[in-house]
């Protein structure tokens, strides 16, 4: 029997069950559908969240200063800590594994006013590389640079709100706005983002302006000592010596102010990487239950196709018998059989991928909530299903396929299919 032979005769065999053969399709299609999109939601959830943290400052440390819960260096516990202006400098040669320590200077309620409109905003002071640790990308103009930080320019960078504010629609590039009475040149204003984390509020609402310059013109206020800042932005230089870094802030911060390095409350840190991690745990623990349940759907269409199989040889016995009195091997009857099952698979899961693919081009179309990218379809996934399928095809043809291969031909010829 030709292979184009054992193909007409499988149409042929499924074409008079259809309805038989199309419910365990539908089943089969229904378990891929299930993977594919159970996994498409966890991997939107995923960079969804990714997306959002990284509007915020892409796996930065935040330390902030506190007070102490333990004795050393003679001390007391309950001491207040806060960092000096110059803590960044001596910080960085104790922290090798740390790309960028930017020291940050805030002041908040500080009256702003331009040539049409004013308000009361918060301003920031710090280092250049401060745009990029905390994703403060330009619509136009520019972050304040080296230079301007060398010379304490009076220059200011304006979140959009704050642009929106003070100047509606005009023009913001190369006008005045007064800080506190102080002329400062606006050279940038940042785009619009969003955010859902802070520690001081939205960066929208905020001004930026050298570090500086801020130091000099906004100091910080009774009753927090002089010459100190609010905060310090870390930076490893890879993942991979993230906690290095942690390590060597912690311990250098406490030799510079006296204390206990295993003191937490002294030095109060986010960490943006643990947090990310945490949510990824979580996001990618929901599409591997969500993906298990898909499985499982899977592996119930499969024995549907291998029920289907056995009624099939059931009530092929007689054929079977025939073709094997007329000459046919063992080898073309467990062709047959695979042959059914394997196109049977391919079909439903073919639909199922084609399905899937489909409702999530269509999803992506409409507009995403913040934490959802839209449901991804990965080739992992698809690399997935097609490993089950394929293995669901094996399996669920081999026990009807072997049991059709040993009929008995005498005896085949014999049975009724009601008996």
């Amino acid at each position: 029997m030709s292979f184009s032979d054992l193909l007409r005769d499988t149409f042929q065999s499924l074409w008079s069950h259809k309805v038989r053969a199309g419910l365990t399709m539908f089943g089969l299609m229904w378990g891929v559908v299930s993977i594919t999109l159970m996994a498409a939601a966890g991997d939107g959830l995923r960079l969804g969240q990714a997306k959002v943290a990284k509007q915020f400052g892409e796996n930065i440390i935040i330390v902030f200063g506190g007070r102490t819960s333990m004795q050393a260096g003679g001390e007391r516990a309950g001491r207040r800590v806060m960092w000096s202006v110059k803590d960044h400098e001596l910080l960085a040669p104790q922290a090798p594994a740390c790309e960028v320590i930017a020291p940050e200077l805030t002041r908040g309620n500080v009256s702003v006013r331009s040539d049409f409109n004013a308000g009361v905003f918060l301003v920031s002071g710090s280092l250049p590389p401060y745009q990029r640790l905390r994703y403060l990308p330009a619509a136009e103009g520019r972050y304040h640079n080296d230079e301007d930080e060398r010379q304490a320019r009076r220059v200011a960078f304006l979140g959009s709100d704050v642009r929106k504010q003070l100047f509606s629609t005009r023009k913001a590039v190369g006008e005045t706005i007064y800080l506190r009475g102080m002329p400062y040149q606006v050279i940038g204003v940042m785009e619009s983002k969003e955010q859902d984390s802070s520690y001081d509020g939205r960066d929208v609402n905020k001004i930026f302006v050298p570090y500086h310059a801020m130091i000099r013109d906004l100091p910080q206020p009774p009753p927090y000592p002089a010459q100190t800042v609010d905060q310090l932005i870390v930076k490893a230089r890879s993942l991979d010596v993230h906690e290095q870094c942690l390590g060597e802030v912690r311990r250098g911060l406490a030799r510079i102010h006296g204390f206990h390095p295993d003191d937490k409350q002294a030095a109060n840190i986010w960490d943006t990487v643990r947090e990310s991690r945490a949510f990824a745990t979580m996001a990618n623990g929901m599409k591997y239950f969500l993906g298990a349940m898909g499985v499982v759907t899977l592996l119930l269409g499969g024995i549907g196709v291998m029920n289907v199989m056995l009624v099939n040889v059931r009530e092929r016995t007689r054929e079977i018998g025939l073709r094997k009195a007329v000459g046919a091997t063992r080898r073309e009857i467990l062709m047959m059989f695979f042959l059914e099952t394997l196109v049977i698979v391919a079909v439903s899961g073919g639909a199922g991928f084609a399905f899937a693919h489909m409702v999530c081009a269509a999803v992506n179309t409409l507009e995403m909530p913040q934490y959802f990218a839209g449901l991804i379809a990965t080739w992992e996934v698809a690399a997935v299903c097609i490993g089950l399928l394929g293995a669901i095809s094996f399996f669920a043809a081999m026990y009807p396929a072997t049991r059709a291969a040993s009929v008995d031909p005498i005896e085949a010829l014999r049975f009724e299919g009601g008996g």
